[in-house]
């Protein structure tokens, strides 16, 4: 099978983050999925399949397959456009949340996801002990989202991630297929964040589309405004355009390949 790594979120080669994406002519047994995901060892690996008008799009982890994943979809959209679809303006996906689209304007590809509002709950023992400082606010979509000071305390945390994994247990998650956003307001940008997912087999994501489903809703009511431009500040670091529409959220950014080659199987 055709295989690509694309660097999202980012015009430079090693930055942004990596996604694996694996262009089939049919889905093997759900074992060779995982195992290629697991072998890859990328955050995310995606897996997409052409129908008649729209590709089928799944995400494995290097442990799991998880229900969404913004920059594997974009990744997703880039090789489509590049190698099988040069024409097309836009590309529809189907996937385990629903219908998908990634539209491109020049070089910048942009997603439409669905918003994940949150909710705000209890601060629990584990992030406490996991990042060593006090939050000013803990909220749950289908990750959890800790708000923190400023941006500098963003970038200097150093997460205990056997601490971290606690909170599956703490409060109560049915499954691993969860995350942790950190975010503050940003010193250039309107907001920063990183993500954790140890649950999921990805200790730290560099960025994160997904997470920017339930970011970009909260900071739009924060902030008074519904175009944004935040950033990933993991060590990779990313850039991300963000919009709210309803009950949508457009996460814009760029791409830029990274490998091309096959998968022996």
């Amino acid at each position: 099978m055709k295989y690509y790594v694309v660097d999202v979120f980012t015009e430079e080669l090693f930055k942004g983050n990596p996604a694996g994406v694996c262009i089939m002519d049919a889905f093997p047994d759900d074992i060779v999925l995982q195992n290629i995901a697991a072998e890859n060892n990328l955050s995310e690996t995606a897996f997409v399949l052409k129908r008649e008008d729209y590709y089928v799009l799944r995400w494995f982890t290097p442990k799991m397959e998880v229900d969404l994943c913004g920059h594997a979809t974009i990744a997703s959209a880039f090789v489509l456009f590049k190698f099988f679809e040069k024409n097309a303006k836009d590309i529809s996906f189907k996937t385990m949340s629903g219908a998908v689209r990634v539209e491109r304007k020049g070089e910048m590809l942009f997603l439409d996801f669905p918003v994940r509002r949150a909710r705000a709950v209890e601060s629990y023992k584990a992030f406490d002990e996991a990042f060593s400082c006090t939050n000013k606010g803990v909220y749950l979509a289908n990750d959890f989202m800790v708000i923190l000071e400023n941006e500098l305390q963003v970038k200097n945390i150093k997460p205990d991630f056997e601490k971290l994994k606690r909170i599956k247990e703490e409060a109560g998650m049915l499954n691993d297929n969860f995350g942790v956003i950190i975010t503050a307001p940003g010193n250039l940008c309107d907001f920063v964040s990183r993500f954790f997912a140890p649950n999921a087999g990805v200790d730290e994501d560099p960025v994160t589309g997904r997470a920017h489903c339930t970011l970009i809703p909260y900071w739009a009511e924060k902030l008074g405004k519904s175009k944004m431009w935040a950033r990933q500040v993991s060590a990779r670091a990313g850039d991300i355009d963000c919009m709210l529409h309803g009950e949508r959220v457009i996460i814009g950014g760029k791409a830029v390949l990274y490998l091309s080659g096959e998968i022996m199987i």
